[in-house]
């Protein structure tokens, strides 16, 4: 009898619970709520939510181990949700955040979009869409939704400054950093040579979500649709060439970074050496991160990578 007592209790309880609970979000006591309604804008027969999740959980976002690395503050803004959205929060960038997270998770939902603020589909909202400036190159970024990305996908370091001598490699990791295709979208941050705008740069107005989200899916890996929406016709990345010369040009300046010694195993090689050797490991780097094979910014990522190949060849 006493057990029978207690599982009726229990029951009691949760009825309670659930009851006030449900008066409260009909009655308005749950902030930005002002029916129940509301929240069949989202939690409704469809599957958009469902759907999105299962893309989502197909992302490199999602299915990366990077999220452990914010523990360290030097990683925190950008490699996981908590790090990612108290740096938007204080207006911090990456470089600026002064503390890890305890118990950090991946890029998420949350991290991307405003969910249950206002109870309705505007939680779907993006946290930022304002335009940035890049905070290595001082460059203004407006490409719409893709300003959220940008926040992270740039360099955290600047290239070499021509002119400025010697440049010490002080570790594996010397370099722009994870991310740069913000930069290498605009056609900036490469040494010894000029911004080159690219058509994408002058046509993509909404940045990466408008090649990397066709149809609003969300395993963000490019979209061949996308592209035929501008080239009629193409059938994969390769447009006229593109990735096959400019793989091969990386192939050519890696080998001769592995010969003069600045490049083992894909990482720089810890030392110091003059301007235009660093300049061309730079470069080798920031098209290597861009991870494109020069789709980004052909005209751009071709230009830098000669840079390196002439500069070295002539040492």
């Amino acid at each position: 009898m006493r057990y029978k007592y207690c599982t009726i209790g229990i029951i009691f309880t949760l009825g309670l619970v659930m009851m006030f609970s449900l008066n409260a979000c009909s009655s308005g006591e749950i902030e930005s709520v002002e029916n129940s309604e509301d929240c069949t804008d989202c939690h409704n027969e469809t599957t958009i939510v469902l759907t999105h999740t299962l893309e989502w959980e197909q992302s490199v976002h999602a299915t990366g181990t990077a999220y452990e690395r914010s523990t360290s503050a030097s990683c925190a803004g950008c490699h996981s949700n908590e790090g990612f959205t108290a740096m938007l929060a204080a207006g911090l960038t990456p470089g600026a955040v002064s503390e890890g997270v305890t118990n950090p998770s991946p890029v998420n939902c949350r991290t991307c979009h405003e969910i249950h603020t206002s109870y309705t589909i505007d939680d779907f909202a993006l946290r930022a869409t304002e335009p940035l400036t890049l905070y290595t190159s001082g460059a203004s970024y407006d490409f719409g939704e893709g300003n959220l990305c940008a926040n992270c996908h740039q360099p955290r370091r600047s290239e070499p400054v021509v002119g400025e001598g010697n440049v010490e490699v002080d570790s594996t990791h010397w370099g722009p950093h994870h991310g740069v295709q913000a930069t290498s979208f605009i056609g900036a941050g490469g040494y010894g040579v000029e911004p080159v705008s690219s058509p994408h740069y002058l046509t993509v107005s909404n940045g990466c979500p408008q090649c990397h989200m066709g149809n609003d899916r969300h395993e963000m890996e490019p979209d061949i649709a996308s592209c035929q929406t501008c080239h009629s016709g193409i059938e994969n990345f390769d447009y006229n060439g593109v990735q096959t010369e400019v793989e091969g040009m990386l192939k050519e300046l890696g080998s001769l970074l592995e010969v003069r010694g600045l490049l083992e195993d894909g990482h720089p090689v810890p030392g110091t050496y003059s301007e235009e050797q660093a300049g061309a490991l730079w470069n080798y780097i920031a098209v290597v991160e861009d991870g494109s094979s020069g789709v980004h910014a052909p005209g751009f990522i071709r230009s830098i990578l000669q840079v390196g190949i002439d500069t070295l060849k002539s040492q």
